[in-house]
């Protein structure tokens, strides 16, 4: 099987435009791709040998990704992009990268919250932002909402990451859309009163923040969790044994998903393959890939997922409309800049 090319920022910048346009063809598709787990190369070899399509890897952060398809413009290459989280995709999307897709295939396959509601990008792979916690200093019953992390009696007791991370700028966004901006600023506001200390790290810090005792609380998507359990390192799953995983608000609208999504690039030289790529990520087949790859859930039911969450059992998650959350972005922004999250 021909293995995709695969070229990364910054090198890409001298080479990649070339590369691409002699190989843009009836029998390939060019995804520009601010995801950076080695799993997706069984996406990419799993289409080609499915349809013929040789897939064109350019790698790169998603506003590198953004800058670069607006400087190369109508001569761009790009026939995809693949980046994380909703906010990044709205992003994308505001400066003008996608364009409408109607398919019937993603109609039937994806979720309605999973698909922006003009067809700009699609949701792929669902990553749930959960609550942690030392079950030796709290109880699950005192800590069924993220509106309890808020609650005075948690004061200097929660971890999480900083206001520039985007994984808590979509959190925000979907407070904003359930409560208001006046109700998320005043459960914000609530949030910075109970940290244990500056935020800082990534959402592995923060686990490891309970496991160490330095919190009792954290925030952090689910996969980091299971990246723990799952180490070769014995010190990584003897700190994660230590800590439990919560899904909130199941008793009322479910617990925050986000996404992994992608839209068809404006002006793209190959749209047919596009538009087949993204219902290909729809298939069992590829639900399947991301949902063992990196630990995430699939968006179609019924699709298998790896031991560790099916050991979780089902839980109720938030329908939201993803596309909600980006809307809600800069509201967000200046939320965290208002409370002092920094």
């Amino acid at each position: 099987m021909t293995q995709p090319s695969r070229l990364a920022l910054p090198l890409a910048a001298l080479l990649a435009g070339a590369a691409f346009a002699t190989q843009a063809s009836a029998d390939a598709v060019n995804v520009y791709s601010a995801r950076h787990y080695d799993s997706d190369q069984a996406l990419y070899d799993a289409f080609t040998e499915a349809t013929g399509i040789e897939v064109n890897v350019l790698e790169g952060g998603s506003d590198q990704l953004i800058q670069r398809i607006k400087r190369e413009g109508q001569a761009s290459p790009a026939d995809v992009m693949l980046t994380v989280d909703a906010g990044r995709l709205w992003r994308a999307e505001q400066d003008g990268i996608f364009q409408g897709v109607e398919s019937e295939v993603l109609a039937e396959r994806l979720p309605a919250s999973m698909r922006h509601p003009e067809g700009k990008w699609f949701g792929f792979s669902q990553r749930v932002r959960a609550i942690f916690y030392d079950p030796q200093d709290v109880s699950a019953d005192e800590i069924a909402s993220y509106e309890d992390l808020a609650d005075p009696r948690f004061e200097g007791q929660v971890c999480i990451r900083s206001s520039n991370n985007i994984y808590n700028q979509s959190l925000l966004a979907s407070m904003i859309a359930h409560h208001g901006e006046e109700g998320a600023e005043e459960w914000a506001q609530g949030v910075v009163d109970n940290m244990a200390r500056d935020p800082e790290g990534g959402d592995t810090d923060q686990i490891l923040g309970v496991a160490s005792g330095e919190c009792d609380l954290a925030v952090a998507n689910h996969y980091y969790y299971v990246r723990l359990l799952t180490s070769d390192n014995e010190a990584d799953r003897e700190a994660a044994e230590r800590v439990q995983i919560l899904f909130p608000n199941q008793d009322g609208r479910g617990a925050h998903v986000n996404v992994g999504g992608a839209g068809v690039v404006q002006g793209a030289p190959n749209p047919e393959n596009a538009v087949r790529f993204l219902e290909f990520l729809s298939s069992d087949e590829a639900q399947a890939i991301f949902a063992s790859g990196n630990h995430e859930f699939p968006v179609v039911d019924g699709v298998e997922v790896d031991a560790v969450l099916a050991d979780w059992g089902d839980f109720k998650r938030d329908d939201l409309n993803v596309s909600v959350l980006g809307e809600n972005n800069p509201q967000a922004v200046r939320i965290f800049d208002r409370v002092g999250w920094r």
